[in-house]
């Protein structure tokens, strides 16, 4: 089977997305096991051998019955690791690989060599429009309600406005954590539902115990959107915040210079135990096994379908 063989024979038209200092290759696998693309990003890693051997592993626990796995490549310019990256990705082959904070064209050639996949993760309609040109597969519409690095573009609006110009994939984000929402993407134009947010809870993951409870104690007024971390906007958890002895209200104008080279600010430290979460964060209920998490999306979005059936009827 080709890799859009094996996205069509999803079980649910879903990415679980990557998740800086969350996802791992337990994750990973336990979702593509559970039949969804699982994914994480080469941040999680300090170096691009330990990448290497991320992917090594995931490789090595998946079979070609098993849903296609991704990885998410950071494209900034000041990001001094991507060369290396690239190594490792052109000896370990993910099937799809999703950039993001930059531009795409780096990856393309690469990727394509070998038959995968490049999506770009996008916040805007010129930079979906720039992707596109470039060449890539799919587009992540990163749209307001979405965790961690976020847009401010309502779906409805990003989606009709892309499809104006783009036939490929089209992964949404923002909120997307119900069955439903994973329909209704799919109903306004979109391929799969990108979702983080879900799998802030899942025990598979790398978050400590105190993230995970935030989680499920936390709703969509407990977030603030904020450049003060990165330089990009980004939706973070307000109590994180006031567990590090930060104002929340003092850092929702303040601007950090985008920076990937490792050098941090001495003031305020970029994601040094601030966590982030989509505006679905309500729905995490309890920390359990993510292949629970994707069947409890799986009924959802069925008992959706047949709703909009008997609608549509």
């Amino acid at each position: 089977m080709t890799i859009k063989d094996r996205l069509r024979a999803l079980r649910l038209p879903a990415i679980a997305a990557p998740m800086f200092l969350v996802s791992t290759p337990d994750l990973v696998v336990a979702c593509c096991k559970a039949g969804i693309v699982g994914s994480f990003p080469a941040p999680n890693l300090r170096t691009s051998e330990e990448l290497g051997d991320w992917m090594a592993e995931i490789t090595n626990r998946l079979t070609p019955q098993d849903a296609p796995w991704a990885l998410n490549l950071v494209t900034h310019s000041t990001s001094p690791r991507l060369e290396g990256d690239l190594q490792q990705v052109a000896k370990y082959h993910p099937p799809v690989v999703i950039t993001a904070l930059g531009s795409p064209k780096p990856v393309l050639p690469t990727v394509h060599d070998y038959g995968g996949l490049v999506f770009a993760d996008v916040i805007s309609v010129d930079l979906a429009k720039k992707a596109a040109a470039a060449g890539v597969d799919g587009l992540v519409l990163v749209c307001s309600g979405a965790g961690g690095h976020t847009g401010d573009l309502s779906p409805l609006v990003f989606v009709e406005r892309v499809r104006q110009f783009f036939d490929g994939y089209i992964a949404l984000a923002g909120a997307i954590n119900t069955g439903e929402a994973i329909l209704a993407a799919q109903v306004l134009g979109a391929d799969f539902g990108y979702l983080g947010t879900s799998f802030l809870a899942a025990e598979e993951n790398m978050a400590s115990e105190e993230y995970r409870q935030m989680c499920v104690d936390c709703g969509a007024t407990d977030l603030l959107v904020t450049r003060a971390f990165t330089g990009a906007r980004a939706s973070m958890l307000k109590p994180s915040m006031i567990a590090r002895g930060l104002d929340p209200a003092e850092l929702e104008f303040k601007v950090a210079k985008m920076n990937f080279t490792g050098r941090k600010d001495e003031t305020v430290k970029p994601w040094s135990g601030i966590w982030g979460a989509g505006q679905g964060v309500g729905k995490v209920e309890r920390v359990e096994p993510a292949a629970l998490i994707v069947d409890r999306l799986g009924r959802e979005y069925e008992a959706a379908r047949a709703r909009g059936r008997e609608l549509c009827a």
